[in-house]
C-alpha cells in the first residue's frame, strides 16, 4: 500500500509542477504557437494522470473506470501529439512545419477515436487493478502512438546542427527528457501490459514523466523557455496573501462575533452582517498586503539580476562622458551585453548621406542594406524572434544573422534612426523586464546618440572635404610641376635663340653703322635716315635679346652683378644721346641736366645701362607726340636717384600693383604698343635690388609716369 501511495504522491507532483509551468506559459503571449501547444500538452497530462489512477483502483465503479480508461487513452495520445508539435515548433524549420501539417489531420482523427470504446472497450479486476479489455482499433491506435515516436526523433536529431546555441541548449534538454520519459510510460503504460497481460505495470506507468517535468523546468531555469520565476512570483505573492487575508479574517471574525459580541452563529442576520463588514474591510487591505508581498517575493526570486537602477547610472555615465560615435556606441553595447547576459548586442544607425554605421560588441556581421529595408518595414516596435510565427521570412532573415531580438531607435517626430540588435540570451530568453528597462532607456539614449551622429558626420565632412583637399592640391602641384617643366622649356628656348640672334644682329647693326657713316659710299639724306631708323630697330633688337638672356639666367641661377666704379651721369647722358635720334622722328624730346657731384658707384653697368635704357624706352614709346621727357639725375644726403617723367598714357591704378611681374603688361599698354613683352621692367626692378637700391615709381592714368630707382651711396661719398 506504501507503494502505491508513493506512485500517487509522484503523479500529484508532476501534475503540480506541469500546471504551474502553465501558468509560467501564461505569462507569454498567448498568440505564440509553442505557447498555446504546450497548454494543450499540459491539460492532456492533466487529465491523463488522474484517469489512470481512477481508471486502476478497485475502489472505483466499474462504469466510472471504463469511463476514465477512455480519457487514459485518449489523453496520452493528445499529449504525444502536443509533445511531437512542440519538437516541430522548437525546430524552427518550416519544412518540418508543413510536412507535420500534412499528416496530422490522420493523427487527430486517431486521438478522436481513442477517447472511445474503440480502442479500450471495457475493464477486467486483475489483483488490485482493474485490466482493459482492447478494442478493435488498438492496433492503429498503437501505430499512430509510433508514427509519432518516429516524428520526435527523426525532427530531433535532423534539427541540432541547425539551431542558435540558446535554442539547441533547450531542444537537446527538452528532447531526450521527452524521448526517455514517454519510451518509459509506453513501456509501462501499454506494452508490457499488452505483451505479459499484467496490468499492475500501469500503477508505475506515468512514474516516468517526473523525467520530462524535470527537463522542462530545467530547460526553463537554466535557459529560459518560460519566465518561470514570474510565474511564481505572482503564484507565491497571490497564495500568502490568501493566507493572510485568511488569517485576519478568521481572527476577526471570532473575536467579533464570539468574544465581543458573544453570539452564537445561530443569529444569522448579525454574522452576515459581521461577515459582510470583514469582507470591506478585507477588500481595503488586499492591494496593500498584496503589494507587500510582491516586493517581498521579487526580492526573493531576482536578488541576483541587475538592479535596473545601477544599469541606468552605468549608462548616464557612459553618455555624459562619451561624445565620439563608435566610443559611445562600442560602451553602450558592451554594457548590455554584461546587464542583459546577451551574446552580442550591436547598432546599426542611418546616417545623412544613407549610408549605414554598424558598432557594438561580440562577434557580429553587418546585416546587408537589402536586408535592414525588409527589417524598418516590418519592424515598429520592440520584437523578439520566438514571436515571429506569422512571418517566418523575417524569421529566418533574423535567424540567419543570429538575432534574436531588435529594438527600433526613434528620434524626434517619431523618425527612425537605426536599430539595437541582440543576439541570443546566453542562459534563458531575454523577460518583460529587460524590455520595460529597454523601452525606459530609449530617449536619453537616442538623443546621445544623435548628437554623436551629427558630430560623426561633421568630422566625416571634415575628413572628406580634407581628401578632396588633399587630392586639389596633389592634382594643383601636379600642374605646377608641368608649368615648371613648361618654363623651363621656355627659358631654355629663350635662352637658346637669345644666343643664336645676338651674333646677326650684331653684325647687323654694324653694317647698318657703316653705311650711315658712310664707309661704303655716298648715300642720299632719305637713304640716311632709313638706315637710321633701322639701326635705331635692331639696337631696340639688341636691347630685348639682351633682356630675354637676363631672364634665362635668372632662372637658372647664372644671373651675376659684376661690379666696379662707373660713372654714372655720364653712363646716363650716353644712353640719352642715343636715343635722341628716335625721339626727334617721334616729335619728343628728351630734357637731361647732367649733375656734377655724381661720384663713381660701384655698379654693373652693361645692366644698370639696360635699366636706364628700358625706362627712357618706354617713355618715349607711351608720351604723346609733341611733349617732353625730362630724365633726372640727382645726388641725396644718402642716396643717388635716378627717374624718368613723361605726360603719357599711365598705369591704371587697379594694375600697377602687377606691373613689375614677368611678362605682365598694362591694358592700355597692350593697345598703344602690341608688340611689347613685359620683361624689361621685370629685370630692371631684379638689377636694382641686386644693387641695394629700391625702385622708384609713380602713375596716374591719362597724366603719365614716373619711373626710376635710388641706390644708395657708401659711407664716405655721403655728403
Amino acid at each position: 500500500m506504501n507503494f502505491y501511495v508513493l506512485m500517487a504522491v509522484d503523479a500529484l507532483i508532476v501534475l503540480f509542477l506541469l500546471l504551474l509551468l502553465g501558468v509560467a506559459m501564461s505569462e507569454r503571449r498567448y498568440r505564440l504557437a509553442i505557447n498555446r501547444q504546450f497548454a494543450l500538452f499540459v491539460l492532456a497530462v492533466s487529465i491523463w494522470i488522474p484517469s489512470v489512477h481512477i481508471s486502476n483502483s478497485l475502489d472505483t465503479p466499474h462504469n466510472m473506470a471504463v469511463f476514465f480508461d477512455y480519457f487514459v487513452f485518449g489523453a496520452s495520445f493528445l499529449a504525444s501529439l502536443m509533445l511531437a508539435k512542440i519538437v516541430v515548433e522548437l525546430s524552427g524549420r518550416s519544412r518540418f512545419k508543413a510536412l507535420f501539417g500534412k499528416i496530422q489531420a490522420p493523427l487527430w482523427i486517431i486521438c478522436a477515436m481513442s477517447f472511445t470504446p474503440l480502442v479500450g472497450a471495457d475493464v477486467i479486476a486483475q489483483d488490485n487493478v482493474y485490466g482493459v479489455v482492447f478494442g478493435p482499433l488498438t492496433a492503429l491506435y498503437f501505430f499512430g502512438l509510433v508514427s509519432i515516436a518516429i516524428i520526435i526523433l527523426y525532427v530531433y536529431f535532423s534539427s541540432l546542427r541547425r539551431l542558435s546555441k540558446a535554442d539547441k541548449l533547450r531542444f537537446k534538454i527538452i528532447g531526450k527528457s521527452a524521448i526517455i520519459s514517454f519510451s518509459l510510460v509506453l513501456l509501462l503504460s501499454l506494452v508490457l501490459p499488452m505483451l505479459t497481460n499484467n496490468f499492475l505495470w500501469t500503477q508505475v506507468g506515468l512514474a516516468p514523466l517526473v523525467i520530462i517535468v524535470f527537463g522542462l523546468y530545467y530547460a526553463t531555469a537554466r535557459h529560459g523557455l518560460f519566465d518561470i520565476r514570474q510565474a511564481a512570483l505572482r503564484t507565491l505573492a497571490y497564495a500568502l496573501t490568501l493566507i493572510v487575508l485568511a488569517v485576519v479574517y478568521f481572527v476577526l471574525a471570532f473575536v467579533v462575533v464570539d468574544g465581543l459580541l458573544g453570539l452564537k452563529t445561530e443569529v444569522s442576520w448579525v454574522v452576515n452582517a459581521v461577515n459582510v463588514g470583514l469582507a470591506l474591510l478585507l477588500a481595503f487591505i488586499f492591494q496593500p498586503v498584496k503589494y507587500f508581498f510582491d516586493k517581498v517575493t521579487a526580492r526573493i526570486f531576482y536578488h541576483n539580476q541587475y538592479k535596473p537602477s545601477d544599469f541606468y547610472e552605468s549608462l548616464s555615465r557612459i553618455i555624459l562622458t562619451t561624445n565620439e560615435l563608435y566610443t559611445l556606441l562600442h560602451r553602450v553595447s558592451a554594457l548590455m551585453v554584461e546587464t542583459f547576459k546577451a551574446e552580442k548586442v550591436f547598432f546599426i544607425l542611418e546616417g545623412q548621406s544613407g549610408r549605414y554605421i554598424a558598432a557594438g560588441n561580440g562577434t557580429f556581421s553587418k546585416i546587408p542594406k537589402q536586408d535592414m529595408v525588409i527589417i524598418s518595414e516590418k519592424v515598429n516596435d520592440i520584437l523578439q524572434k520566438d514571436e515571429l510565427e506569422f512571418d517566418r521570412s523575417l524569421y529566418r532573415l533574423l535567424t540567419s544573422h543570429d538575432v534574436s531580438m531588435v529594438v527600433p531607435l526613434k528620434g524626434g517626430r517619431d523618425r527612425r534612426i537605426g536599430y539595437l540588435f541582440f543576439g541570443d540570451h546566453k542562459s534563458g530568453s531575454y523577460t518583460k523586464r529587460d524590455i520595460s528597462v529597454l523601452r525606459s532607456i530609449g530617449g536619453e539614449m537616442i538623443v546621445s546618440i544623435q548628437n554623436a551622429l551629427l558630430l560623426q558626420e561633421v568630422r566625416d565632412l571634415n575628413a572628406g572635404l580634407q581628401q578632396r583637399i588633399d587630392a586639389a592640391t596633389k592634382e594643383l602641384r601636379e600642374s605646377n610641376a608641368q608649368l615648371q617643366r613648361l618654363d623651363e622649356a621656355k627659358d631654355e628656348f629663350i635662352s637658346m635663340a637669345s644666343h643664336q640672334l645676338r651674333t646677326p644682329l650684331t653684325s647687323i647693326k654694324g653694317y647698318i653703322s657703316m653705311l650711315i657713316e658712310g664707309d661704303l659710299g655716298e648715300i642720299t639724306s632719305q637713304q640716311k635716315r632709313t638706315l637710321e631708323e633701322a639701326f635705331v630697330s635692331s639696337e631696340r633688337m639688341v636691347r630685348l635679346v639682351g633682356d630675354f638672356l637676363n631672364v634665362s639666367r635668372l632662372q637658372t641661377g647664372k644671373f651675376v652683378i659684376d661690379k666696379h666704379p662707373v660713372d654714372l651721369a655720364r653712363l646716363v647722358a650716353r644712353e640719352v644721346e642715343a636715343l635722341e635720334q628716335n625721339a626727334k622722328s617721334r616729335n619728343l624730346k628728351f630734357v637731361y641736366k647732367r649733375p656734377k657731384d655724381i661720384p663713381l658707384l660701384d655698379l654693373d653697368e652693361n645692366k644698370i645701362q639696360q635699366v636706364v635704357m628700358n625706362f627712357a624706352d618706354n617713355a618715349m614709346y607711351y608720351s604723346k607726340e609733341g611733349s617732353k621727357i625730362n630724365i633726372i639725375l640727382k645726388k641725396t644726403a644718402d642716396a643717388i636717384e635716378f627717374a624718368v617723367k613723361d605726360t603719357g598714357i599711365g598705369v591704371p591704378k587697379s594694375e600697377q600693383k602687377g606691373l613689375f611681374n614677368k611678362f605682365f603688361r598694362a591694358t592700355n599698354a597692350r593697345r598703344q604698343r602690341p608688340d611689347g613683352t613685359g620683361v624689361g621692367l621685370f629685370l630692371a626692378k631684379k638689377v636694382v635690388k641686386d644693387h641695394g637700391g629700391q625702385i622708384i615709381f609713380e602713375s596716374e592714368e591719362g597724366k603719365g609716369s614716373t619711373f626710376g630707382f635710388s641706390l644708395p651711396l657708401p659711407k664716405d661719398k655721403k655728403a
